[in-house]
């Protein structure tokens, strides 16, 4: 069997910073590196993250201050473009709260930036129905985004994750953007 022909397992590099030096890289350019999202991701952190957006989301519908899905809506874009390197939170959960947990347990970290454009969506889509008067149609996005944050911070149920490995079955997401997602001998335990 030939090199190539062996399954190769996914890059593995810390969750807490960027690629190593030219992982992440295109041809010498630096923007995928810039716009990295770290694989694998710490599964105790992404729910530290989730738990500390359930907060904010719970306190922004309880004072029914719009700005604060502003502030959501920021915190998913920059988890999305970024992965935990920018973001506040995740720079909480990553740096702060997460190591103190003990180990990582390492997950794919595609559906996870997958999860995080589906929060990116559903607190842009808020904030827009907000400031447009459609207030409560805003909540009710808010509360949709407290259930699927509440799975992944207090059950371990990522909802988007859920929706990549279905949408990646249906074949709507190529296998080789998360190959560990799809071939169960690259999972760890």
């Amino acid at each position: 069997m030939t090199k190539s022909a062996l399954p190769q397992a996914p890059e593995r590099r810390p969750a807490s910073g960027p690629a190593p030096s030219g992982a992440a890289t295109n041809g010498g350019s630096g923007w995928r590196a810039f716009f990295a999202f770290p694989n694998p991701v710490n599964e105790y952190a992404a729910r530290i993250t989730a738990g500390l957006v359930v907060v904010m989301a719970v306190a922004t519908l309880l004072t029914g201050w719009g700005w604060g899905l502003v502030v959501l809506a920021v915190g998913f874009w920059l988890r999305v473009l970024f992965g935990p390197r920018v973001s506040p939170l995740a720079l909480l959960s990553v740096k702060v709260l997460a190591p103190r947990i003990g180990h990582a347990k390492l997950v794919a970290g595609p559906p996870k930036r997958f999860a995080q454009g589906i929060g990116a969506a559903l607190t842009s889509a808020a904030v827009v129905l907000f400031f447009t008067g459609f207030q409560p149609a805003a909540w009710i996005l808010l509360a949709l985004l407290i259930v699927a944050a509440s799975l992944e911070a207090f059950v371990g149920f990522c909802l988007g994750c859920a929706i990549f490995g279905f949408l990646q079955r249906r074949g709507l997401i190529p296998e080789d953007v998360c190959e560990a997602c799809n071939n169960v001998t690259l999972r760890r335990i």
